[in-house]
Parts: C-alpha cells; structure tokens; sequence
C-alpha cells in the first residue's frame, strides 16, 4: 500500500461517515471536515455522528476534525467530497487553500445547481483541475450497509488508473471489495442518472404499481441511462457492470434509497415541499431529473422516464396521469 497519503474527507452526512469509517480501517489519520461544530464536539467525545450512521463508532485518535474546509483541504494530497451537490459551490467559495496539485476524489452523486456539470466537470472547468486528478467513488453501496459492516462493492473511476488503484486501497476491507474503471464521466453520470430512476420507481410504488411493473421500469431505465451516456461521453463500456446496472438496481429497490424514498411519497400525494421537509436526507435525484432533462434538450436522447419524473417534479402534473401516459412507451 502506498504510504504517506494524506486523505480528507468533505461532509457530514452518512456517506461522508461511511467513508470515513473506510478510510480508518486502512490509515492512522484523516482529516474530515463537517460544517457543524455540534457534531464535531459530539464525535470527539462519544465516538460516533450523532446525526447520520450514529451505530459507527470510531476511534477519535485517527480523526483529525474540523468546521474549517481550509484545515482539511491543506491537511490532504487525497480529498473526497460527499456533501450534497446543491451545497458544493457554497462550500467551495469558503476555499483561500489552492486545490492545485490535489487529487479529488467526488462521492456526490448528483449535478452542480449553479453550472449544471457533474462534479467532476465542475472541478475541471471552474478550478482548472486536471481530469487526471480527478475520480469518481461510485456503488453499488449504501452507507447504512457499510455501517452494518455487510459485503459491499465499490468502483473507484479516474483517468489516471494508478491514482485510482490508491483510492481502491485505502477503501477496501473485508467487507469492501473495489474495482477500477476510467469511465470518470459515464459513471458519474451513471451515478446522478439513477437517482431520477429511482424517484420514478419510489413514485410508482406509490401510485400502487407492483413488482412486474417496477421491474419493466427498471429494464426501461438501463437502457435509457445508456442512451443518455452515449450522447454524452461516447467509449467503450458494458452498462450492464455494477457501477451502472448494480447502482440502478440497489437505489431503485432498496429500503435505504432516500430517492426511492422521496418518489414513494410523491407518488402517495405529498407535495416536492412536504417531502422534502419529512426527509431529514437530501433526495439528489430532485435536483437531477432538472439539470438531466434541461441537458437533454441539447442531446435529444429518448429519455421517458426523466421527462415524467421532469414534468411531475417540476411542472406540478399528476403522478398518476403522467404514469398512465408513461405505461404505454415503456416495453
């Protein structure tokens, strides 16, 4: 294992948490940034966040926390953002700390608001990082799974393979198996695209639509996100591989997707609002189904699923009449 990387890790949700639990299996310190003091006083005295993953206990020695981004950025070579996508570019601005010469790593799956880019893209266009300084940590893997220290699979994406390899190490465990790719952009789109599939999947389960249906949707939705990808980054790649098809699959059915979550309540009738405060967790997919369907308008990929999931979310139409309509383009 290479030695003397210094890893940070940005947010202080569960996935940040589930990361940082990784991490401190394979290395002596981390830094790890979270913006709320509370957290970080209560971690430091009772091991674990009290907030998100609160069952993961950790060892504070390994554990160098801050609420100062600036600490954490300078601290790092390695830096792997998983904060929500809505609130990356505020916490950017706080930077003074240059990212020149780090490497980073996003964990975010979702678009940034403000440029309508993946993270990646982000990095690369607004901060001039090099996309062989950037990855993507991508599923099939949900943070409750990682807590509960069950069997979990991993794929570590970069263009730089040996940077990837780094990050697959420092990872991996005997519950988490890692693979590489240098598929940066298909699978972090992969990554935000099946958040929006999994809201549809959440609104129909809502709506009373069963097993046989889901799975329809499901088939439907792989084949879409392909489309999708391949107007948007064209290469070589097999979408039936788990940092696609698996990560589609896991967050359309599981009972930890926060997006299945979120559509199961649309579907019931709650309102985007009053779903959105019922769920203490950020649904990345609301964000996405606007930022995928206005993308689309320049790509004009076949894009069904998105365009309901579009027109429920964010032009108020029925979940029910837009899944009538949506039953009959689906084979």
């Amino acid at each position: 294992m290479t030695k003397n990387i210094k890893f940070a890790v940005i947010g202080g949700g569960s996935w940040a948490t589930a990361i940082a639990k990784m991490l401190c299996v394979n290395l002596e310190e981390i830094a790890w940034y979270m913006r709320n003091m509370d957290s970080i006083e209560h971690i430091k005295v009772h091991h674990h966040n009290p907030n998100y993953l609160s069952s993961v206990e950790f060892d504070t020695k390994k554990l160098k926390l801050t609420s100062d981004i600036n600490e954490a950025v300078a601290y790092a070579d390695y830096i792997i953002f998983a904060i929500p996508s809505a609130f990356l570019s505020g916490e950017l601005t706080k930077l003074t700390v240059s990212l020149k010469d780090k490497v980073i790593f996003s964990a975010i799956k979702g678009i940034v608001p403000e440029t309508s880019l993946i993270v990646g893209e982000h990095f690369n266009k607004t901060y001039g990082i090099p996309f062989e300084n950037i990855g993507v940590i991508t599923g099939p893997c949900h943070a409750e799974e990682v807590a509960l220290e069950r069997l979990s699979y991993l794929t570590i994406a970069c263009g730089d393979a040996e940077k990837a390899k780094i990050v697959a190490q420092y990872l991996s465990s005997n519950y988490i198996k890692t693979k590489i790719s240098d598929d940066i952009i298909g699978t972090e789109y992969a990554a935000m695209l099946k958040n929006i599939y999994a809201i549809a999947a959440g609104i129909a389960h809502g709506l009373g639509y069963g097993d046989n249906f889901q799975s329809v949707l499901m088939s439907n939705g792989i084949r879409e996100m392909k489309k999708f990808i391949r107007k948007v980054h064209k290469m070589k790649r097999n979408i039936n591989d788990s940092a696609y098809l698996g990560d589609l699959l896991v967050t359309g059915y599981s009972v930890f997707s926060r997006n299945r979550m979120f559509g199961n309540m649309i579907g019931k009738g709650y309102t985007v609002k009053s779903a959105m405060m019922e769920m203490s967790m950020v649904a990345e997919g609301y964000y996405a189904a606007k930022s995928a369907y206005n993308l689309n308008l320049g790509y004009g990929a076949k894009t069904p699923i998105i365009d309901a999931v579009y027109s429920i979310l964010y032009e108020g139409k029925s979940a029910k009449k837009v899944f009538e309509k949506l039953t009959e383009k689906l084979d």
